[in-house]
Formats: structure tokens, sequence, C-alpha cells
């Protein structure tokens, strides 16, 4: 009897998002992780109104949503599924300067992925409804997983959403205001209750309950175990037998 010849396995890198409210600590942490690391990850710079440097396309889409949030550090312009298809295109952007990265074996860490997107404007289409808000979440990362891949691993980094709200202020040099305070208030809630969704995808780090060394340490370790036996990157609206996106060969023909 004739064996099928084994096809290689894809030995494309981890994609790791950093998620958290503005203020909750998800750069320092993460960079302070990556320090210690032999093998560095290649970073991804959050979307926000402080964040530049996607190239391109990229870059503009990301200022038009600046300019019609008017200053607003949750980027909300007043038309949130609007919004949230910009967010989606401009992460489907940045997964693609990235494939070459992926494909080499290198890790990425995205500061902010899809899962922001899906809890802001979650929130911003049910503010006064936590289980509506909930499960629009769920439904706009189905919707975002059709744009691209979610990340093999998504990091959490809460704390006390008063305590994020100080830190944001002090770095930024402003202050929010009641509506904006109790908008991180609603954030910080609806993304916890969306990691408990997903246990496999998401590890939590809780500042209410580690310090900022051990808090760094578990981020490190999560980075460096996240690699190893990885499936296949799929493109979503591509049927059977689409080639993989980092490795090219037909999906079908390696365990995905």
């Amino acid at each position: 009897m004739t064996t099928a010849p084994v096809r290689p396995r894809c030995r494309r890198g981890p994609l790791i998002s950093a998620e958290g409210l503005n203020g909750v600590g998800k750069t320092y942490l993460t960079n302070r992780a990556v320090e210690a690391l032999s093998a560095k990850p290649l970073m991804l710079d959050e979307f926000s109104q402080r964040a530049n440097g996607r190239p391109g396309l990229g870059e503009a889409l990301l200022q038009s949503l600046r300019e019609a949030s008017i200053g607003d550090p949750f980027l909300r312009g007043g038309t949130p599924m609007a919004e949230a298809l910009l967010l989606m295109a401009i992460k489907r952007h940045d997964l693609d300067t990235v494939l070459p990265d992926l494909a080499r074996g290198q890790a990425v860490v995205e500061g902010r992925s899809v899962d922001t997107t899906a809890v802001c404007q979650a929130l911003l289409l049910h503010p006064d409804d936590p289980d509506a808000a909930l499960q629009t979440a769920v439904d706009l990362l189905g919707l975002a997983s059709s744009f691209r891949p979610l990340p093999d691993l998504t990091i959490l980094v809460t704390d006390d959403a008063s305590k994020a709200l100080e830190r944001a202020q002090r770095r930024d040099r402003c202050v929010f205001t009641d509506e904006q305070a109790e908008f991180m208030r609603g954030a910080c809630v609806l993304f916890e209750r969306l990691a408990a969704t997903d246990p496999v995808r998401y590890r939590v780090v809780d500042r209410r309950h580690v310090d900022e060394y051990e808090a760094a340490g578990q981020i490190r370790e999560w980075i460096k175990g996240a690699g190893g036996e990885l499936g296949c990157l799929v493109e979503p609206w591509q049927g059977p037998g689409a080639a993989c996106m980092c490795c090219g060969q037909p999906i079908s023909a390696v365990a995905a």
C-alpha cells in the first residue's frame, strides 16, 4: 500500500494581541516582558489618537477616524458600525504588513487587535444593556474573523477602571469627561466578560492581584509559549483547498 507523502507542517510564527483599557499599562508591561526575551517579537503599534506609524493606507484610515472623532480618546465619531468596519480594515492592513514576518517564523505582537474594536463598538451600540453588549461583542468578533484570522493568543491586561483612568489622564495630560470615564468603566467590565467566553485564546493579567513585575513575567512566559504546533492561517473568504497565507500549502493538505 502506497503511503501518501507527509507534508511539512507550517512553521509560521504566532500572532499575539495585547488588549486592555487606556491607561491599564498593557504597552508598558508588554515592552517590559519583551525586553527579557532573547528572541524578540515584532511589535505592532496599537491604534489610538496618540499612535502613528502605519504606512500608506493604514495611516490614512486611522487619520480619518481621528478627524471624525474630534479628539475623542476612544476614536468615537458617532457611527459605531461604520467605525467598526474601518477599524477592522485597519487590522486587516496590519496583518497584511506582517505576513512575511509570520511566514519566517517570527512572533508578532499587536498592540490591540479586533477585540478592542468588538468591545468598544458593542458598548457604543448597547450602553445600557450589558448582556446585549456582550453578545454584540461576540458577534463583532465573528464578523472580524471574516476579514482576517483572529490572534492565536490574546493577552488582556485589566485593572480597577479608576486606576486606569488616573494613569491615562496623567500620561496624556488631560481630564476625561464624566461620560468618558463611565465609558471606560463599562469597557473594563465588558473586556473581562468577553475574555471569559474564550478561555483558550485569552490569558488575563489582573493588576488588582499582581504587581508589575509579576504581570510582566506572566506576559513574557505566555509570549514564549505561544509558538509550537500552530496551524496554517486560513484566508477566511476562500474555500477548501486555498493556500495557507504563510507557508503556501493547500489547507486541505495539512493539519489546521
